[in-house]
This record gives C-alpha cells, structure tokens and sequence, in this order.
C-alpha cells in the first residue's frame, strides 16, 4: 500500500528541475532527467523516492540507500557511495522541505469536502455574510452575520465563523474550529479543533466570590500565521491579543488575553502563556514550558522545555529551568545534581 495515498495523486519531477526549485546543485549531470515522484526516511528511500541527510549520525544508512537522490550538505557528498547522485544544499532540511512541498502539494494544508469554490448546500451562510471568489465551505460549517471571507479560503466541516469576523484570502480554518471577536490574515492554517476569541480569564475578587470581567477586545492573527489543533488564544481584555506574522503554533498551547507575539516565532506543544506577555520576533519557546503574566520576553530569545518563566528576559538569551535561568547555569546545575546521584549524596553530609 502506498504509504502517502491520503495526499492525492503525484506529478514526478526531474531531478534537474527540482534541484532549481529548491536551490541545490545536482552532482550528476546525467541523471538530470530521473523522475522522482516521493519523499522518504533515508532508511527504505527506493529508486523513485528522495531523502536527505544533515550529519554523520546517520551516516550506516548511506551504505544500502536506493534514493534516486539524495539531499546532502557538500561536506557529506565524501561519504556518498559509487551511483547515489547528491543534491548539494547548505541547508538540506530546508532544501528537502521545499522538494516535499512540491511532491505533495495536498499536504500542505487541510483538505476540504468540497470541490473549488463550492459552498456546501449543508453549511449555514448569513445573508449578510461577504464571501469572495473561491471561497470552499464545507457541510455543517457555519458563517456568522457580516463574517468577511477572501478569496481561495477553506472552511471546513464543523467549522463556526462568528459575527464580523474577517479572514483573509487563501486561509484553511480546519474542521470544527471555532473563530469569535477576530481578524484572521492572508494565508493563515487553523488546524482542527482550535479555538479562536474566546473570553480571556478574567476575574476580580468581592467578598461574594469571583466577579467576571467582560473582555471587549479582539484577537488579530496576522499573515503567514499556522495554529494546531486544540490551541486555544484568548481575545483581549481591552487590547488586542496578537499573533505575529509567520509564527507557528503547536497544538494545545494556551495564549492568554493580552499576549502579544512577534514575527517568525515557534510555540511548541503545550506551553501556557499567561495574560499581556509581550514576545519580541524569532523567540522559540519548548514543549510545555510555562510563562507567567505581564513578562516581556526579548527578540530571540530561546525557552528549553518544561521552564518556568518568572521574570522579563532580554533579548538573545537562551533559558531553562524552573525558575528558568540562563541556560549555562542550569546545565551546571544539571551536571552537579546528576554527579551527586551517582556518587551517593553531598559529601558534605556523609
């Protein structure tokens, strides 16, 4: 069985043309005109597929490779056996991730159940509801009064738009979504089950228990944004809660009121962002890694998994740890706790 077969039929591609298109260099001239049709591990990579390397650590699998090419930065082409043709990138991850947008152009976004441009007659549009040409909109999607939709978007099934919500063109709002009190970019993934402008958690004390602070602001997701499954992202309070251009988000991470993301940043799976951090561009942030409230974290700044942000950090610094520190320090700290583990205790106290 065709292990890609849920992504639709493939057109194959000479060798010589996708090197171009990804920015290689082909390292035989005569094999220019092999097809190539499938992306693969370099471990079962056949004669149609490709597959790419990026250091020695997987160096074994050179020996039986039968990839019709493989992606290779040039220090490694050494290592090539006789007749597996190199594709010569400074960055073959990157080179290798435009080759598989290429192969598998369906891949790149949720499939919808309808065929371009085509409304479901089972989906419930408002009269009101502005929807520009091409827009899909699956069975049982639901388009709120006044919702503003552009062109080459997808809506998929399940899928809620609420009141005055505006999405841009070529945008995939992926099945059972639910968008309130927001403006969505150009080109924006919402994956499945994510959930879009929802209260912030927002309370004040009273000698009566917790009085509820209504959140009147919005959520702005800007161009290029792609957002997991299951992530939720709070409207603001009174100010925006904004995600910046080109970010990607994993699935089930939790952005509070308020947050403001800059550009190009990548949020992985299950961190928590308190209410009205502020997150400059380029910061990467590891799995369930936890941001407390009203921080301002510096442009590209690293966070390890599973820390604990307690306090603002400047700008190009790298973290981790509970209560996260500079990344030096704590692998110390690591070190030290791990020699003590093994040598029986402090031996101070012994």
């Amino acid at each position: 069985m065709d292990q890609n077969q849920f992504f639709g039929a493939r057109q194959a591609i000479p060798l010589g043309e996708l090197a171009g298109r990804i920015g290689a260099s082909l390292s035989q001239a005569a094999a220019s005109d092999r097809l190539v049709e499938s992306v693969a591990p370099i471990s079962r990579a056949g004669p149609k597929d490709i597959c790419y390397i990026q250091s020695r650590s997987s160096a074994d699998y050179l020996k039986t490779c039968r990839a019709a090419a493989i992606i290779c930065p040039e220090a490694l082409t050494p290592l090539l056996p006789d007749g597996l043709t190199a594709l010569v990138s400074n960055n073959p991850q990157l080179a290798f991730a435009r080759a598989s947008a290429l192969l598998y152009p369906a891949a790149m976004r949720p499939q919808s159940l309808v065929g371009d441009g085509e409304v479901s007659p089972q989906a419930s549009v408002d009269a009101t509801a502005a929807l520009e040409a091409g827009v899909e909109v699956s069975p049982f999607a639901v388009i709120g009064a006044r919702a503003e939709i552009g062109a080459g978007s997808r809506i998929l099934s399940g899928a809620v738009i609420g009141a005055d919500v505006k999405i841009g063109r070529n945008a995939t709002i992926g099945a059972h979504v639910s968008i309130t009190n927001a403006l969505i970019g150009n080109n924006v993934i919402i994956h499945t089950g994510a959930r879009i402008g929802q209260d912030g958690f927002g309370y004040a004390g009273s000698p009566t228990g917790m009085v509820k602070l209504p959140q009147v602001g919005r959520v702005i997701i800007q161009d290029d944004v792609e957002i997991g499954a299951n992530t939720t992202i709070d409207r603001g309070a009174m100010d925006d809660t904004v995600i910046g251009e080109g970010t990607k988000i994993d699935n089930l991470v939790q952005i509070g009121h308020n947050v403001q993301i800059g550009r190009h940043c990548g949020i992985v799976s299950q961190v928590g962002i308190a209410g009205s951090v502020k997150i400059g561009d380029g910061v990467m942030i590891g799995g369930q890694a936890g941001v407390n409230g009203h921080l301002e974290i510096g442009s590209g700044v690293q966070i390890a998994a599973r820390s604990g942000v307690l306090s603002s950090i400047e700008p190009g610094s790298r973290v981790g740890g509970i209560p996260a520190r500079p990344m030096k320090l704590y692998l110390r700290e690591l070190a030290e706790l791990s020699r003590r583990a093994q040598t029986g205790g402090d031996e101070q106290g012994e």
